[in-house]
């Protein structure tokens, strides 16, 4: 056996409390190269003749990712407190791993061990209940709809007359997303996630001036509070975007660093390197990225965190909203993030805590800071699956069995899924107008584990490409929709919400028999869903390497159900094809 591959550690995605009696331990091995691994496991202070008691469980091999095997177990420690080692077969061979090293024996003493020393119930990472089963969808409110066009700014443009630019104004707001509310509903929407709403400079509001207004071309704070109130009506979450990583270049205390320099009371809210301040390509201050415009809080300052729990507060306690977004969350510090969650948690235990992070999230997903992260490793391997054709559906089955094993698995389940947003190409724009690629990026998005999130006019074509081309105003002209490709996502919406294993419910496995093709099942005690995917342009045909002959089988798309005749189901998958089988029973070992 390849021991330098065979890696636990007794912390974050390898062992952790599923639930206030369970435990989840996982394995890491080599891949093919352990046939076999029993999780010995028991309570430390348990000892007779001299030597530790444990039992043995045999743990299932979970995934791969064509590197490495995952093996996971689920025990019930009676008193909380779990030792535990690992006992690996491979042909003749036979390895004990523990705490201190490779045995070729079990140690006697329970102190070699692994040690989970206590399973708090409080400790459990529980996310808000509501938001596994949310359907989100994105606004970019400058860009849905005008409702009151007695709110437009200056300079506003006839709704769609042209295309979208860094600095135009089409006079999107509150009123125009409660007229459009009805569509929503009917589409299967449950949740929507708001870009940035309080007084700003730009169109797309990511350089706040004052975080505790609504900026004017929006409408006002009663408006607001009305479109949250019609949301609650339909069941529909609302979340807004808290930019506290920097403000705006005209926030008041900003300006005055810049007319005060080093005199100013302000001047401990940023990172100034030297007075004055000097933006340009390179600013003597900190910023987002290099942009002069957005100057970088001091989140660790006092009074600058005073005021943004101040506004993390206000949103919460004055119109009741469910979610906060976090923008450019990894560049705050962690201290802050947990203060943060006290108190949005204080006030709504069941809020949604989402940060934006692109990279492997887990310092912050600990149960102290987020609920979740927005999933990009999740678009970028669905969009080189089926946009760019840049990977295999073997290779994208372990690419993301790499990145959900991870995390643990009760953080997945809150991930938030995109395949386009604000800051992205248009979906249709990646896919070269392919609306068949479309469909089956989306098959996959709504069948897949997570908190599905919808990029507003997606549904019905829009294209575009990277901001400022993705912020086109949205096609209300039905006549100029995809009324096609709006059915599709309403079809695939509208089963997730029935078949509750194609949310988050049961169990979850990469099928990985044919190089082609993507499929997973998804699967309880008592049923199973394929999911197969076939994202290659050539018709295929795909076989289930599970017994059916006599089994009762339903297409989920089509409604259609029949019996298998033979012990294999072959399965036809046209070029971009895709189907969606369920099956009442569950192929459990």
């Amino acid at each position: 056996m390849e021991k330098a591959a065979i890696i636990h550690y007794p912390a974050d995605h390898f062992v952790y409390p599923i639930s206030k009696e369970t435990l989840h331990i996982r394995l890491q091995t080599k891949k093919d190269d352990v046939s076999e691994v029993i999780l010995m496991h028991g309570d430390q202070y348990l000892w007779a003749d001299g030597k530790w008691q444990y039992e043995e469980t045999v743990m299932e091999k979970s995934g791969t990712d064509g590197i490495h095997d995952y093996w996971h177990a689920y025990i019930d420690p009676p008193y909380r407190r779990s030792r535990y080692g690992f006992q690996l077969m491979s042909g003749e061979e036979e390895l004990i791993l523990t705490e201190k090293g490779f045995y070729k024996e079990a140690p006697a003493d329970s102190g070699y061990y692994f040690n989970f020393p206590y399973l708090h119930s409080e400790e459990v990472f529980k996310v808000p209940s509501w938001v596994k089963d949310t359907v989100w969808y994105q606004i970019f409110p400058e860009r849905f709809a005008n409702g009151n066009p007695g709110n437009d700014p200056e300079g506003v443009l006839p709704w769609g007359s042209e295309q979208p630019s860094k600095d135009n104004v089409f006079g999107g707001d509150f009123e125009g997303v409660i007229e459009h509310l009805d569509y929503l509903q009917d589409l299967g929407i449950t949740g929507i996630y708001f870009t940035p709403v309080f007084k700003a400079f730009s169109n797309h509001k990511y350089d706040t001036i004052d975080y505790l207004e609504i900026d004017p071309q929006f409408g006002s704070k009663d408006t607001l509070k009305r479109l949250v109130e019609e949301c609650h009506k339909r069941d529909i979450r609302v979340m807004l975007d808290a930019v506290f990583n920097h403000s705006g270049y005209y926030f008041p205390p900003f300006q005055d660093v810049l007319e005060k320099g080093e005199k100013s009371q302000y001047k401990d809210w940023f990172h100034p390197h030297s007075f004055p301040l000097k933006g340009g390509e390179y600013p003597n201050y900190e910023t987002f990225a290099f942009v002069e415009q957005m100057p970088k809080l001091n989140t660790k300052n006092p009074e600058v965190k005073k005021y943004l729990l101040k506004v993390a507060r206000y949103w919460i306690e004055e119109f009741d909203i469910d979610g906060w977004r976090l923008d450019v969350a990894n560049e705050v510090d962690h201290q802050f993030w947990r203060e943060f969650r006290q108190t949005v948690k204080g006030i709504k235990p069941d809020l949604y805590i989402l940060g934006e992070i692109w990279h492997n999230s887990m310092p912050w997903l600990r149960g102290d800071q987020f609920d979740a992260v927005m999933n990009y490793p999740f678009t970028t391997n669905l969009l080189n699956l089926i946009a760019k054709k840049s990977i295999t559906g073997t290779e994208f089955a372990n690419n993301m069995a790499a990145e959900i094993h991870s995390y643990p698995a009760n953080v997945y389940e809150a991930a938030f899924n995109l395949v386009g947003s604000h800051d992205t190409p248009r979906i249709l724009t990646e896919c070269e107008d392919d609306k068949d690629r479309v469909k089956l990026i989306y098959t996959l998005l709504f069948t897949f584990m997570g908190s599905p999130c919808l990029y507003y006019g997606d549904e019905i074509g829009l294209s575009g490409e990277m901001d400022p081309g993705c912020r086109k105003c949205m096609e209300w002209d039905e006549e100029k929709q995809d009324r096609d490709l709006h059915a599709h996502i309403q079809k695939l919406i509208k089963l997730r919400k029935e078949e509750t294993l194609l949310a988050n419910d049961g169990h979850f496995e990469f099928i990985q028999t044919d190089s082609k093709i993507v499929a997973y099942r998804k699967y309880d005690d008592h049923k199973t869903i394929f999911v197969l995917a076939n994202p290659a342009d050539e018709s295929t045909e795909f076989t289930l390497p599970y017994p059916l002959k006599g089994v009762k089988i339903t297409n989920l798309l089509t409604d259609k159900e029949f019996a298998a005749e033979a012990e294999n189901l072959k399965v036809q998958l046209d070029g971009y094809g895709f189907e969606i089988l369920s099956l009442s029973t569950s192929f459990n070992k």
